[in-house]
């Protein structure tokens, strides 16, 4: 899903989706290392479309740390040198080439690539060498060997070539270059060929080159647009089966229970007649009595039992989906969130009420306790100061209500969006204000998350309360958020 993410221009989601597929891969298996390092590799291709060039050589030194094959890791280390190339790191990138042509033949497929990335890299860092000796020796390997992806990528290396030595030359190459890119259907390449006959062309062709490099973009930025939601089905029906197979166990647990009561009970019945049949009233009664005792510990036992299958399983169950639905795009969150929180604290009480009549509310500090470090695990810390008793005494129940909906809003969006390693949730209450400080060491809020109806609906809860809510985001480095309410 992620390499096909990838190819379809969804660069941001191959990202997400590649760092979801590490989830399901073990670094100690080797088994999975073959994997791991396609995963890793298209890491670091995204990564680099997304001009990131640091992280994306971090990823390809990954790829190939995990390769279990020569082939596919001189790819990695060419895709390695690539980057280096990019952030231009020529002396790194060169080291990396220079070892990579020598274990190469002039037969070998990839030897008229490693020779036009060395021969580029060299003309990067001196504008004075030769290139276009090495360029051409790789095009003609290519055109005899019909390998019209590699005589595309030599047109465009030769245009960039001749830009800057014979406009003349440079205007050819460019020209065959879309129109290689048009026979392979690489509308990527024709975007990037137009774009170069735009820059180079005479003035009069410029107005053609530019209305077919208008229409193409738009096509392009369609289809990618489109690709973004190719896989929110998958998504939907295995999300879908899990809750299907939660119900299952839950009723599964229910018919089990019935059974053992069934069974009880036949057992105790006739276990009773025949001491009754047999035994003296008095042996009888006390007989009776202590039967009764028995069964009713049986039956507080399978209520226990009961109440912590719909606690662990329904609730959480119910919470996990609440999450997820959070970031539907087309579904009114904030009334099925309501409902939603509604039957999760529900669920939460069904595991006291079997024990007694009169449901017992829990204190609001635990209640926030709990919301906050259901966000935690082994990866992630979730810290909490001030959060006593007292600290709550005084606050109205409506703050305290929006108070736990804001707090849930950023849980979520932390743990969807920052890969936070630490949380830290601070309260404290001075000059009849409330003040809560937030504070994490993840990305930030990447900007197109920004503008997002989750943290809008944050900042609207704390204006109605006549509060206010200040963001401070340092992408890469965390998330700092001040709220203050008036009491």
């Amino acid at each position: 899903m992620a390499i096909t993410q990838g190819e379809e221009g969804d660069y941001f989601g191959s990202q997400e989706t590649s760092l979801q597929a590490l989830d399901y891969l073990d670094k100690k298996n080797i088994k999975h290392h073959f994997y791991l390092s396609i995963n890793y590799n298209n890491l670091g291709a995204v990564t680099d479309y997304l001009k990131d060039y640091d992280q994306a050589i971090s990823f390809y030194k990954q790829a190939i740390n995990f390769s279990t094959d020569s082939a596919n890791r001189r790819i990695y280390e060419n895709n390695l040198a690539l980057s280096y190339q990019y952030a231009k790191r020529y002396d790194d990138a060169l080291a990396i080439f220079e070892h990579i042509f020598k274990q190469v033949q002039p037969k070998d497929a990839e030897y008229p690539r490693i020779l036009t990335n060395l021969a580029k890299t060299r003309w990067l860092k001196n504008h004075e060498y030769p290139a276009n000796i090495d360029f051409l020796k790789a095009m003609k390997i290519r055109v005899s060997k019909g390998d019209l992806w590699g005589v595309n990528s030599s047109y465009t290396h030769l245009a960039e070539y001749y830009e800057l030595v014979n406009k003349d030359s440079a205007l050819f190459y460019a020209i065959k270059r879309y129109s290689t890119s048009k026979t392979i259907n690489s509308p990527g390449d024709q975007i990037n060929a137009l774009n170069k006959l735009i820059e180079i062309s005479d003035p009069h062709d410029i107005r053609l080159y530019f209305l077919k490099f208008k229409q193409l973009s738009d096509s392009i930025q369609q289809a990618r647009a489109a690709a973004k939601n190719q896989f929110a089905l998958i998504r939907y029906e295995v999300e879908k089966n899990k809750a299907d197979n939660l119900r299952l166990e839950k009723e599964n647990v229910e018919k089990q229970n019935r059974l053992v009561r069934q069974r009880a009970i036949t057992g105790a019945s006739i276990f009773l007649l025949l001491l009754a049949v047999g035994g003296g009233t008095l042996w009888y009664k006390r007989r009776k009595q202590r039967l009764e005792l028995e069964a009713q510990n049986r039956v507080k036992e399978t209520q226990l039992h009961l109440s912590k299958k719909i606690h662990d399983v329904v609730a959480n169950g119910i919470y996990r989906v609440m999450s997820e639905i959070e970031h539907g795009d087309e579904v009114d969150r904030d009334g099925v969130l309501d409902k939603l929180e509604n039957m999760y604290h529900q669920s939460r009480d069904i595991s006291h009420d079997v024990e007694q009549e009169t449901i017992t509310e829990t204190p609001y500090n635990e209640q926030l306790a709990s919301l906050l470090k259901s966000f935690a695990a082994d990866h992630r810390k979730v810290l909490i100061a001030g959060n006593d008793a007292e600290q709550w005494d005084d606050i109205s129940k409506r703050i305290k209500d929006e108070v736990k909906h804001v707090l849930q809003e950023l849980m979520v969006n932390m743990k969807k969006h920052s890969q936070a390693e630490q949380v830290v949730v601070r309260f404290e209450k001075s000059e009849q204000k409330l003040n809560i400080f937030y504070k994490d060491n993840g990305v930030g809020i990447p900007e197109e998350k920004s503008n997002g109806k989750g943290l809008a609906n944050t900042v609207s809860r704390i204006e109605s309360l006549g509060g206010r809510i200040t963001f401070v985001n340092e992408p890469g480095k965390g998330l700092n958020i001040t709220t203050v309410i008036p009491l």
